[in-house]
């Protein structure tokens, strides 16, 4: 009879090959360089239409106007929360609440842009790649203020039931980086845009590695079982390898039926 351990072995080494070769294959058959293989990561989750894109040198970014700034804010989210520790609380109502209007903002402009999209249809008001970009990182900065508590909360054993953006001093600083980092697209520099593109990407795969590991713990009934970080590799890994799943089969999909790398035309 084998054992527990034994099955718990195997099972990790699985795991450990299964993220290997998907990783592997994924890579082999994605654009070459970093910027195709940001490309492709944007083509799992963005529309990439060339006209609600920036550039770089000429060059279209990986995630649209709207995407990146999206992303960027998530990014900005995440690192601004984790100086606090293993803060389990969501910000109070005060806060939340007020910071809501963000994510109707985001709603509005997003509907605004769609309207334009149907024959006869006019929008509300000019939609323009500076608003896609600021309301995508008024939303994305609000997602790890939930996101981030939730991970807390799951995955360790002690945590600080507290939450990170209790004062208004700190929600309108993580707001205030979030636009700062959305609007260092417009300072034109080739190597800065490089990075953020670089950056904006690789987020996809982070936040959605993320909500994966938590569905694998809660799964596995692992909740609440880990103390270090390392000691959270095996539902960590689980997590990042089903969102590159994801990201490759929609890549796939997406590449069967348009026959292109490139973004949807209008």
């Amino acid at each position: 009879m084998i054992n527990k351990a034994k099955i718990l072995f195997i099972a990790r080494g699985v795991l450990i090959l299964a993220a290997i070769a998907l990783l592997g294959a994924w890579l082999i058959l994605t654009p070459e360089g970093v910027l195709g293989k940001a490309d492709a990561i944007g083509y799992s989750v963005c529309h990439r239409i060339a006209e609600r894109s920036f550039t770089i040198a000429g060059r279209q970014m990986p995630l649209c106007a709207r995407c990146t700034g999206m992303y960027l804010g998530m990014l900005t989210g995440l690192l601004f929360q984790l100086p606090y520790g293993r803060r389990t609380e969501f910000p109070p109502l005060k806060i939340a609440l007020p910071l809501g209007i963000l994510a109707l903002t985001f709603a509005l402009d997003g509907i605004n842009s769609t309207l334009g999209m149907f024959p006869g249809v006019n929008e509300l008001y000019p939609p323009t790649n500076f608003l896609r970009l600021m309301t995508g990182a008024g939303l994305g900065m609000l997602v790890p203020l939930y996101l981030l508590p939730v991970f807390h909360q799951t995955l360790w054993t002690v945590s600080d039931d507290r939450s990170a953006i209790d004062r208004w001093s700190k929600a309108l600083a993580v707001l205030g980086i979030a636009a700062l980092t959305a609007l260092l697209i417009y300072t034109d520099i080739p190597a800065l845009l490089f990075l953020l593109a670089i950056l904006s990407a690789l987020t996809v795969p982070v936040i959605l590695g993320m909500c994966y590991s938590l569905l694998w713990v809660i799964i596995f009934r692992r909740e609440n079982s880990f103390s270090r970080l390392k000691q959270a590799w095996l539902p960590l890994l689980a997590g990042f390898t089903t969102a590159m799943l994801q990201i490759g089969l929609i890549d796939l999909l997406r590449y069967r039926f348009t026959g292109t790398w490139a973004g949807f035309q209008l």
